[in-house]
């Protein structure tokens, strides 16, 4: 079959979903498992083949609303309406939407999100959500609109086109000065132009050249490439053919983790479907360019996200940096020339590609054109994705697309590009996203991890926490690396602790300066931002914690204790003293008030959690010394 007849059936078999009288969409991937997708598909099945209807019912992927998954989108025309988005569907929603919307005329809108329609660049937006007047979808175009296991679906929306442009009409130099003219620049981290990696491969002499795409996503929080990936594989795969194309490799690899299941299942029938098709193995659209992908399965070691450790762990060694020069694009995989580039990377060429270098420009900022993809996490009201112009500012990321801090709450900070990223304040919420800026402020944008703090969060604390993940991840390879970061969890640990004394943040800060200077891989060398960071945004934190022995978010378990006011405790509810593991809550016979024995507590927090709220008899209090005087007020 060639490839007109490919394009026509797919366009014919996606125009059939489309004019359908009814058709519904139910969203699978990970974040939709896990709140019970699946369970809701088998509801819709069930109940469609016992009420006799041959309905078309598509799994599609994440389209970065994971707060309201399961998600499910109904089109039918004939209600007058477009297709509607419908939020949190579970059993008794299902049957709702069945009864009242599908055998009915009731759309049901109490528990809809809003219309879809297709806006900028065909990608589909909830125009009821405001997120999406600030929204730009290139990389996740087509995340939650098609099935990411028909193939069809993804040529039918225009996939596989640019990269047949490409082969037969333009020759690699002229492809790497396109991403060069629209000033790509990798989205992996660093913000490396992605035009000078390829030219620097292209022109080494060596053969074979190899392309790896990076899809070993290991900081906490983040799930950009994991989605993009389970939702739209195909646009990551015929960007790693171009980029194979222009840099003179016949064999490309997904590095993924073993954690990623579905991404590994769904990748797996995309490439066989691709081969299928002639997209993929030898020559491609009959230009005589050959090229395959393999993927590879990682252990989920947080090093191997580092490219030179990922090509030792492909190579079937132990994945741990290498001294470079010489770099990658130089001797990397094998010792032969290698690109690596990320997830979100590859996928933006296919779109740079499908419109142009100079509309890919104009997106964006100057030094950084395009969109960035960030994934959000904490304490906001809407986790997922979003993809937004560069230059958009942290305030309408966490505000306005991801409606700001749950009721109750205030921003405190927000941690930006993985346990190696740092935390930046409410200061630096009109910075404008984008690698320079983030740079400027001491952090970095990284992949695109995004973890909102509240004023319940406390920033010692968190810069321990990222510490113990780094130190536990760190290879060992390099002694500062090794030690270093050891040695800065050990002195944050004795800080929250309340064994901190002066001098320990002049201590800190030197460190982390060693640290910048002498570790051997980039992962290292970053790894002192949280501390930097959290010292230079709330320093203030450090030195109550040091000098005071206080914790002001009440969060670090030596330096806080539990407290119940009599004044607020309720006769006769028992509730934490049913619930208290360590028996530490005592009741006086004469009033049935309740005493926690502060030598028997072990600071769970389970009496604060089961107080009922109407009494709000159990506070927490810093120092845990300020217990006596609580208790010597009411003697």
């Amino acid at each position: 079959m060639n490839w007109e007849e490919i394009k026509s059936r797919a366009e014919a078999k996606w125009s059939a979903l489309e004019e359908a009288p009814l058709h519904i969409r139910i969203g699978t991937p990970t974040c939709g498992r896990a709140a019970g997708a699946l369970e809701t598909l088998r509801i819709f099945r069930e109940r469609l083949q016992r009420e006799g209807l041959d309905v078309p019912l598509t799994e599609v992927g994440c389209m970065g609303l994971c707060f309201a998954e399961p998600l499910v989108i109904i089109s039918k025309p004939e209600s007058g309406f477009p297709p509607i988005c419908y939020k949190n569907v579970r059993f008794d929603e299902a049957q709702k939407l069945i009864n009242d919307f599908i055998l009915g005329d009731d759309p049901c809108l109490e528990i809809a999100l809003g219309t879809v329609e297709l806006g900028q660049d065909d990608a589909p937006v909830i125009p009821e959500l405001e997120r999406f007047e600030i929204e730009r979808r290139l990389v996740l175009k087509n995340c939650g609109w098609i099935d990411p296991e028909d193939i069809d679906h993804y040529i039918a929306r225009g996939g596989y086109s640019a990269l047949r442009d490409v082969l037969l009409g333009k020759d690699p130099e002229q492809v790497i000065a396109e991403i060069g003219q629209a000033g790509l620049r990798g989205r992996g981290g660093a913000g490396f132009l992605t035009s000078r990696k390829w030219a620097s491969c292209r022109r080494q002499k060596s053969e074979p050249k190899y392309l790896i795409c990076n899809a070993d996503e290991g900081d906490p929080g983040a799930f950009m490439d994991r989605v993009v990936l389970e939702s739209d594989p195909h646009s990551v795969i015929e960007g790693m053919i171009i980029a194979g194309y222009a840099i003179g490799a016949a064999k490309g690899f997904i590095y993924t983790r073993m954690e990623y299941p579905l991404v590994i299942e769904r990748l797996q029938k995309a490439l066989e479907q691709a081969r299928a098709y002639g997209l993929l193995g030898e020559d491609i659209f009959g230009s005589g360019f050959s090229f395959d992908i393999e993927v590879i399965r990682g252990a989920g070691a947080f090093i191997c996200g580092e490219s030179t450790a990922m090509t030792y762990s492909i190579e079937g060694k132990r994945g741990m940096p290498r001294v470079r020069p010489p770099r990658s694009v130089e001797r990397g995989l094998w010792g032969q020339p290698t690109v690596v580039n990320n997830v979100k990377t590859l996928a933006l060429v296919t779109r740079i590609m499908e419109m142009g270098p100079d509309e890919f420009r104009e997106i964006g900022t100057r030094s950084s054109p395009g969109t960035a993809v960030f994934a959000l996490a904490g304490k906001v009201k809407q986790i997922g994705l979003c993809e937004v112009p560069m230059g958009t500012t942290l305030r309408q990321v966490i505000f306005e697309v991801g409606g700001g801090v749950p009721e109750g709450k205030e921003f405190k900070a927000v941690q930006i590009g993985g346990p190696a990223g740092g935390c930046v304040g409410e200061e630096a919420l009109d910075l404008p996203v984008d690698f320079d800026s983030f740079r400027a402020a001491g952090a970095i944008m990284g992949s695109g991890g995004m973890i909102v703090l509240d004023n319940s969060n406390c920033m010692v604390e968190t810069a321990r926490f990222f510490l113990d993940f780094l130190s536990r991840e760190d290879c060992g390879k390099c002694s500062f690396g090794r030690l270093g970061i050891k040695q800065l969890l050990m002195i944050l640990e004795d800080i929250t602790a309340g064994r901190g004394k002066e001098g320990d943040i002049e201590l800190l800060e030197g460190l982390c300066e060693d640290l910048l200077q002498g570790c051997l891989c980039n992962l290292g060398r970053t790894a002192p931002n949280p501390v930097l960071t959290t010292l230079r945004y709330f320093r203030s934190e450090y030195e109550a914690h040091i000098r005071e022995r206080r914790c002001p978010a009440l969060v670090c378990r030596d330096l806080i204790a539990y407290f119940i006011l009599p004044e607020k405790c309720e006769k006769g509810c028992d509730h934490c003293v049913l619930t208290c593991p360590t028996e530490a809550i005592v009741t006086d016979e004469r009033t049935r008030k309740k005493r926690i024995l502060q030598d028997k507590c072990v600071k769970c927090g389970t009496c604060l959690e089961v107080c009922p709220p109407e009494y709000s008899a159990v506070i927490k209090v810093s120092p845990p010394e300020k217990v006596k005087e609580l208790e010597s007020r009411e003697a």
